[in-house]
């Protein structure tokens, strides 16, 4: 065997060597996944947060998000929120005037009306704050986001 061949074999030999390696390191692990149903409430909640942070995101606040605030709040609770935000200076529906970046949502509690949530939002690696969403049964829109539940108040 020639040392060219020798060398081009070697080179073969090591380039699939390190491919498999590190496939091996990219495939190790549990993949993730995330799940939902379109009757659950508290999915519901977090498609809306999920779909408005990325539109405030990506847009900048745009015409998704206000789509999307249409779709999800109830009309009363979005002119209730545009007065929130005219005088906090500030977005409604993350409470803040930046954009977090994660946000995590767990059911906590319901009753014959209303279905209530905490959304922990996180804004930095030891920063994160907790609104309360309630969400209407019937007609499965958004009904209240503040620091408190709506039957607290």
């Amino acid at each position: 065997m020639s040392s060219k061949t020798r060398t081009v074999l070697t080179a073969g030999v090591l380039a699939v060597a390190l491919g498999l390696g590190a496939t091996a390191t990219a495939s190790a692990g549990t993949p993730r996944t995330v799940s939902g149903k379109p009757s659950d409430d508290v999915t519901r909640i977090a498609d809306f947060y999920g779909a408005y942070i990325d539109a405030v995101t990506d847009e900048d606040g745009g015409d998704l998000g206000t789509a999307l605030r249409g779709h999800y709040l109830t009309a009363g609770f979005q002119r209730k929120l545009a007065a929130w935000e005219d005088k906090e200076h500030a977005d409604g529906v993350l409470r803040a005037q930046n954009v977090p970046l994660a946000w995590k949502v767990t059911a906590h509690g319901s009753t014959a009306h209303r279905t209530e949530a905490v959304v922990t939002l996180t804004w930095s690696r030891h920063s994160t704050s907790e609104l309360v969403v309630d969400m209407a049964r019937d007609s499965r829109k958004i009904v209240h986001i503040g620091e408190k539940g709506a039957g607290a108040r």
